[in-house]
């Protein structure tokens, strides 16, 4: 959708306070244009504003009415999201003209304004926020807690645009009118400890074996909430292999059960090998 296209929506669109009531009648009420469930006790849908002045002029009928709403004077309703090709968890709020690739996945939290984009197989974290209009490639990880601002007006602005392939770390937040390019990591960086590394490498050697101990000698561009762990104290970050090809933020990733098996032994070895260390 183009931004003066959302603008002109969002202009004319009427704003509704959309409810849920829950009447029990002591006689028949008319509901005018609201859809009603229901004999005696009565489920009922509608707006607020046609509802209140038909409760009002009926308080004589009803015995009890309890009323559910979750937004006010609202003028862009949420996504309807059970026919997507993709994963919504419950918690995240997507508003209209919101589109979602094909196995995409949207986490608790995670909100998403009007306009925005997420390509194919691309997850939105936990509690991250995409505004207006902001677009997110396909294969992307958009961390928890990230913002990648909005901008609807005017149609002239930039928004935010992530090309295919990106990692978005937790917290990042990407302000108005940014390209990120294909490929790239925006995150608070992981620096391993030197003698910390030695640790773990030792124990996994003792462990598996030094066979199956595989050192990383050039730095890689890896980024993970841990980095802001290590800011604080020393520590190392290894990888355990999962005995899947596909990448760990892929919907369909599915770990081999063995390899949970060693990955608990290893940080446990791991812990063992930290608490012995000064001993003599």
């Amino acid at each position: 959708m183009e931004a003066r296209e959302i603008i002109e929506y969002i202009g004319h669109a009427k704003k509704r306070t959309p409810v849920k009531l829950y009447v029990k009648e002591r006689a028949p009420i008319d509901y005018g244009a609201a859809t009603v469930f229901g004999v005696g006790d009565k489920l009922v849908f509608g707006d607020w504003a046609e509802l209140k002045p038909i409760l009002d002029a009926n308080r004589d009928k009803v015995e009890t009415c309890l009323v559910e709403a979750d937004c006010r004077n609202s003028a862009v309703p949420l996504l309807d999201v059970k026919d997507l090709s993709a994963r919504v968890e419950p918690g995240a709020i997507l508003r209209e003209q919101v589109t979602i690739g094909e196995n995409a996945v949207v986490m608790m939290g995670a909100i998403l304004n009007i306009g925005a984009v997420v390509g194919a197989g691309s997850m939105i974290d936990m509690g991250a926020v995409l505004g207006g209009r902001a677009v997110v490639g396909k294969n992307c990880h958009v961390g928890a807690g990230a913002v990648l601002a909005g901008v609807v007006e005017p149609a002239s602005a930039t928004p935010v645009v992530v090309e295919d392939e990106v990692l978005i770390g937790a917290n990042a937040v990407v302000i108005e009118g940014v390209r990120v390019g294909r490929g790239a990591v925006v995150a608070a960086g992981v620096v391993n400890d030197s003698a910390m590394t030695r640790l773990v490498q030792d124990a996994a050697s003792a462990l598996l074996g030094a066979e199956r101990v595989h050192v990383i000698a050039e730095p890689t561009m890896t980024t993970e909430d841990f980095g802001c762990f290590l800011l604080e104290r020393p520590g190392s970050f290894y990888h355990v292999g999962a005995g899947c090809a596909l990448p760990l933020h892929n919907s369909a990733f599915l770990p081999d059960d063995a390899a949970v098996v060693t990955a608990a032994a290893l940080h446990c070895a791991v812990a063992d090998s930290y608490l012995r260390r000064d001993a003599p």
